[in-house]
């Protein structure tokens, strides 16, 4: 096969869903930990290539530079492409002999990781909610910032449950962790610095978010689903 040098115009006459592809690339790279020159390797392409992939948001490849990417980062096109945002996971089917096992507890908080997106599950005068929020994890404890009055503020004082969970689609396997514990608003100031420095980002709904909530785990269990 020989290996693409360059953009083609294969790409303008097919019709594909909108997204950041070089983001997109570059994200998925990491996240399976491999360097640009051994994914331009898998894919049979050279590594400038994928550079140029990755550096320009208005790149196009054709159908086929998408498919060898796509089986080299052991995902699908459409997930590349940003077709799946606005859509759930767990679309496809279940796999043909799924694996069902019980996470160790290490391996739980490894998954928790330092940060990410989970859903916050507590209970409101109208009734349980569950809601996503931006997460750290710092001493061992799930942080995260809010504004005061939003639903997620109102966890602090009661029992509350958190989960984070993985599912990937092209190979019909996932995961997920559960925590359970008591959350509260953290009013000490140093501590309040301490998580300001060690969050990874600002919360993604924007705005003035100055609450720091603190959840302090009673229970950490997950579950894994391989094919």
């Amino acid at each position: 096969m020989t290996a693409v040098t360059g953009p083609t115009k294969a790409h303008a006459a097919t019709k594909l869903p909108p997204g950041d592809l070089g983001r997109r690339l570059t994200a998925r790279r990491a996240e399976l930990g491999l360097s640009r020159r051994e994914v331009a390797a898998r894919a049979d392409m050279a590594t400038s290539y994928l550079g140029y992939l990755e550096e320009h948001p208005g790149a196009g490849p054709g159908i086929g530079a998408l498919i060898r990417l796509a089986e080299a980062l052991e995902t699908t096109v459409t997930e590349l492409t940003g077709g799946v945002v606005d859509l759930p996971p767990g679309r496809r089917r279940a796999a043909r002999a799924p694996v069902f096992t019980e996470l160790a507890p290490d391996e739980c908080r490894t998954l928790l990781g330092t940060h990410g997106v989970g859903r916050l599950a507590l209970s409101t005068a109208t009734g349980p909610v569950v809601v996503p929020v931006n997460y750290s994890v710092v001493d061992e404890a799930i942080v995260f910032r809010t504004a005061l009055g939003t639903t997620p503020s109102l966890a602090s004082g009661q029992p509350v449950a958190f989960e984070v969970d993985r599912i990937d689609d092209a190979f019909s396997e996932g995961w997920s962790v559960l925590v359970r514990g008591h959350a509260r608003t953290v009013t000490d100031p140093r501590e309040r610095q301490r998580f300001s420095e060690r969050a990874y980002s600002a919360p993604w709904a924007g705005g003035t978010r100055d609450v720091w909530v603190r959840i302090e785990p009673h229970s950490v269990t997950g579950r894994r689903i391989a094919g």
